[in-house]
């Protein structure tokens, strides 16, 4: 019983649900005092963004699930700890716990309303198509831009739209700034799978490119987005406010260094990249959010 309890934990990955979790509630709340809803109790708001944000949770484990259904093959060369490749789920296990938490998601989304729901179902359609064919995930570049819309920029907007209007401005050029951070940043799950991508044809910027050249490439784009905040503003189209956002271009630095000397990360069964990213990313919808709740 122990070990199939761990054995969910690995197939989930909790850690990778905790970040949608509490940047998708911060960027709802942050929506909300930027358009100037003041009618609902502290009772109501929290009625709606806790499963609101619930559905970003599990549509990550969701994810988490099904790319590891559809990879066990890698999995058994570079990561063989993980639960299919030791035994404890079958790759059928998989699909179904997937295809139930893809499923949870959607209908909580409608009990929110019609647009938050469009853009779950949207998400989920990315991530599905990322792993299952036409399997996005093999194609070089398609790979990461699927990656950078679905949880760049449609999380962004899906979690503006449950107070706000996603279209506006603001939460657009957020969720370009997210989206163009994760393109480049992306790269750094796959430095451990180079061999096992490389098996199952997969293509990768590091795989086909080597990891130096890989590097470099993620470091323009992850730079660039940060770097993409200043114009923004110039062009009022966004506060500026925001500009300390601007220097987690450090970041992105540390990033790219940490990806040319692939440190591994026990806790976290990736790179340190790999997790700093995710942790630069984290801050960035973090003082997105903020910002924006106490400029307002």
């Amino acid at each position: 019983m122990n070990q199939k309890i761990y054995g969910y934990m690995e197939l989930l990955r909790p850690f990778t649900l905790l970040a949608p979790l509490i940047v998708s509630s911060c960027v709802m709340i942050a929506s909300l005092v930027f358009s100037g809803i003041t009618e609902l109790s502290v009772l109501n708001v929290f009625l709606i963004v806790f499963p609101a944000s619930m559905c970003f949770a599990l549509l990550n484990g969701a994810s988490n699930a099904l790319n590891q259904a559809t990879d066990y093959k890698e999995d058994a060369i570079s990561k063989p700890y993980r639960p299919i490749p030791k035994g404890i789920f079958t790759v059928k296990e998989a699909f179904h716990i997937s295809f139930i938490f893809y499923s949870i998601a959607i209908v909580l989304s409608l009990f929110i309303h019609f647009t938050f729901s469009l853009f779950i179902f949207c998400i989920a359609l990315f991530s599905i198509t990322y792993s299952l064919p036409p399997r996005m995930k093999k194609h070089l570049l398609i790979n990461q831009i699927w990656v950078a819309l679905s949880r760049g920029l449609l999380g962004i907007l899906a979690s503006w739209s449950v107070f706000g209007n996603p279209f506006q401005p603001l939460p657009i050029a957020i969720g370009s700034i997210a989206a163009l951070f994760l393109f480049g940043g992306t790269a750094t799950k796959d430095i451990l799978d180079t061999n096992a991508d490389r098996i199952a044809g997969t293509k990768t910027l590091v795989n086909v490119y080597g990891l130096q050249k890989a590097a470099k490439i993620s470091l323009f784009f992850m730079g660039g987005s940060f770097g993409l905040i200043l114009p923004l503003i110039a062009f009022h189209i966004i506060d500026i406010s925001f500009l300390p956002l601007s220097c987690l271009i450090v970041l992105s630095v540390i990033i790219y260094w940490l990806m040319i000397h692939n440190r591994k990360n026990e806790t976290y069964e990736n790179t340190s990249s790999w997790t700093l990213m995710y942790a630069t990313y984290f801050l960035f919808a973090l003082g997105f959010a903020f910002i924006t709740i106490f400029s307002a």
